[in-house]
């Protein structure tokens, strides 16, 4: 029986096909597979750095002087001067008070006076003319004595009537009721009309010095006392000479823009808190801090030498909780580290232990590396300056546990 041609022919060349697939598939076998390339990621290098030792605290807003407006004298309200909530000047008249009863005290006070410096000039008159007789032997002691006591009643009648004429007349001043500091005047509490008290518990208004201002803050008693032991020790130095710099966070997270200075540091501990209060004075030419506004308050308390900052987003966590970068070593490998990381300085963590000055610490692209991968490092180009440098006062400042 004679096989067909074709089918013979289409067999041989799938049999040779298979032959020179299988040549291949061992040669591919045999070769080496293809090795990724470096991922791309970005650093920085570690310098070690004077970084100042900021806290952010809380405080409110205190009027550097107060004064409430009240009255002096009794009587009925004629007048209100002042405009409510406007800037007032010492000295400058607010209300005015009926000032006719105080007039005619003040008549009265000096017709007084006129009677007894009459009384005086007889009185002396009358000395003297005793003295001249009593020297020519005509009348007797007992004449002269009387004479020279009565010239002294006459002297004291008008001392007497000279300090009532001073006090009517300070009455009749004190009807117009003046501002007894600068500021700004609040609301007006009693109207034209009303009848007001020397003694009277009202107040008829009140002043506010507010350019500048106080900023109390509070700060834990430890805190404190670790500061004082870290300079004591040489791990802190002081701040600048002028005093500890002080700075203003706003309700709404915006920075104030006028520096203050650190008054005074409180003698006694809350013994209810713990807490020892701080007291800084900050201009206000635009009057935006008002008394009672709650403010943070960013407050630099010496400077640490030799510190170490990396950014924030260099940091990451394990499933324990602790901190960990990746540094690119000498063979250009990445190496994850276990590190302890302190206290916010802007926008970076400083380290306290895991990094050492030279060691370069992936910031970006450490996402898509692992311990051991090879990298191919640049240097990492911050968005914001103040991301690289940590501005003095732009940070939160506060005081994270270390990882």
């Amino acid at each position: 029986m004679r096989m067909p041609v074709l089918p013979l022919k289409l067999t041989v060349a799938i049999a040779l096909f298979a032959l020179i697939s299988g040549c291949d598939s061992k040669e591919s076998a045999k070769a080496p597979p293809a090795a990724p390339p470096p991922s791309a990621v970005s650093t920085i290098e570690v310098v070690p750095e004077a970084l100042p030792i900021l806290d952010e605290l809380p405080g409110r807003i205190a009027p550097i002087r107060i004064a409430e407006v009240r009255p002096r004298v009794s009587g009925i309200v004629l007048e209100r001067v002042f405009e409510q909530g406007s800037l007032v000047k010492e000295g400058d008249v607010l209300y005015r008070i009926d000032p006719a009863l105080f007039r005619a005290q003040v008549a009265s006070a000096e017709a007084t006076l006129q009677r007894a410096q009459a009384v005086q000039l007889q009185a002396r008159q009358q000395a003297e003319r005793q003295r001249e007789l009593r020297e020519r032997n005509v009348s007797s002691g007992q004449q002269l004595d009387n004479a020279v006591a009565a010239l002294a009643q006459a002297d004291a009648d008008v001392a007497i009537a000279t300090a009532g004429l001073a006090t009517a007349q300070l009455n009749l001043d004190y009807a117009e009721i003046k501002a007894p500091i600068s500021g700004r005047i609040g609301r007006a509490n009693v109207t034209e009309g009303a009848l007001v008290s020397a003694n009277g518990p009202e107040s008829l208004a009140t002043i506010q010095q507010i350019d500048p201002v106080y900023a109390d803050f509070t700060q834990s008693a430890n805190e404190i006392l670790q500061l004082r032991r870290a300079l004591e020790n040489g791990a802190l130095t002081n701040a600048e000479a002028g005093g500890a710099r002080v700075m203003l966070r706003l309700d709404d997270g915006s920075a104030y823009e006028h520096p203050g200075k650190l008054l005074f540091l409180e003698a006694a501990v809350d013994a209810t808190t713990g807490q020892v209060t701080l007291r800084g004075e900050f201009p206000n030419p635009d009057g935006n801090l008002l008394p009672g506004m709650f403010v943070r308050v960013l407050i630099e308390q010496g400077i640490q030498e030799n510190a170490i900052a990396i950014p924030q987003q260099a940091i990451q966590r394990d499933v324990g909780g602790r901190a960990q970068v990746y540094v690119v070593n000498d063979k250009n490998l990445a190496e994850l580290r276990t590190v302890r990381v302190g206290r916010a300085v802007g926008d970076r963590w400083t380290v306290e232990d895991g990094l050492k000055a030279g060691d370069k610490v992936i910031v970006e692209g450490f996402q898509k590396v692992r311990p051991g991968a090879a990298v191919a490092a640049q240097t990492w180009k911050p968005k914001d300056a103040s991301s690289a440098t940590g501005s003095d006062f732009v940070g939160p400042g506060s005081k994270p546990k270390a990882g």
